[in-house]
């Protein structure tokens, strides 16, 4: 299989051990990764709210490159894949179609609407599949309970991005049970992680985390697991401040989803970046005998 790589600005940032745990697990599934240095940023939460037609055609450019290489695209964020596959959704509107082509005619850019957007997820639970997935895994995680924490973007809206039900998906909890981990069913796996309000009401964004948070750790997980590095910001980089916002320690390891896949895989923590993770992974890792070596 082989795509165009849309990281998205967070795995080429702040969060750097989702793109290193990509990179690690996409060549051992059969996955090449094309990368294009010219995609620009997908403008959630920023573009999008300030100039919708500005994000279309941005989203529209970067699907075009793909687009030109014959090649769908794939990311690992959901924030990412719920604009890009928005604006292919947004560009079926003539009037919308025809400012944007009007603007990217001046940059010498053709949308013809053919490049296919996935996230990783879908490609692990549809492409691979579990069977497949669970033939390939050299380190079982067994004993390990993982919370999936889905994020809003992969699940709604429903009828333009849902492949399964928004209020009670299980194409995360088949994956992780794939591994040989043990999914933890808890209500917040399909809430909001606060991040859109973040910036805004920080301490009604921070109440939101804690809570999804608790729930999971209520349930008895050792760890949450999330497709969207938006979400793992929340959780894992503003958990000491949730924990401060629902009064209660938390202490909840956050994986991004390659990462749980790599661990399964062979991966050592330290090739999956797991060092850089604020809320430390150890406690976690000791059910699967993995130790974390600092890089």
């Amino acid at each position: 299989m082989k795509v165009a790589y849309y990281p998205g600005c967070v795995a080429q940032e702040s969060g750097k051990e989702l793109d290193m745990a990509t990179r690690w697990v996409a060549p051992r599934l059969g996955i090449e990764l094309v990368d294009f240095p010219n995609f620009s940023c997908c403008g959630s939460g920023f573009i999008d709210e300030a100039n919708p037609t500005l994000n279309v055609a941005l989203n529209a450019r970067n699907l075009a490159i793909a687009e030109k290489a014959g090649l769908d695209l794939l990311t690992v964020c959901s924030t990412c894949q719920g604009m890009l596959a928005l604006a292919n959704d947004r560009l079926a509107d003539p009037a919308m179609r025809g400012r944007v082509d009007g603007a990217l005619s001046q940059i010498g850019v053709t949308y013809r609407g053919t490049t296919k957007v996935t996230h990783l997820l879908k490609v692990l639970t549809e492409s691979i599949g579990p069977e497949k997935l669970r033939a390939l895994v050299k380190r079982p995680l067994t004993g390990l309970k993982v919370g999936a924490f889905y994020g809003c973007h992969l699940l709604r809206p429903a009828d333009r991005v849902g492949s399964e039900s928004a209020e009670e998906p299980h194409s995360f909890e088949d994956l992780i049970t794939a591994l040989g981990a043990t999914p933890v069913m808890y209500r917040g796996r399909v809430m909001c992680c606060g991040f859109p309000i973040l910036f805004v009401k920080e301490g009604t964004a921070n109440r939101i985390a804690g809570r999804q948070l608790e729930d999971a750790k209520a349930h008895g997980a050792h760890a949450l697991a999330t497709p969207c590095p938006l979400c793992h910001l929340s959780l894992d980089a503003y958990q000491n401040k949730a924990e401060k916002a629902v009064g209660q320690d938390l202490d909840l390891p956050v994986f991004h989803l390659p990462q749980l896949v790599g661990l399964a895989l062979g991966a050592t923590p330290g090739e999956l970046g797991l060092p850089r993770h604020l809320v430390d992974t150890e406690s976690a890792l000791r059910h699967i005998g993995a130790v974390a070596v600092p890089t």
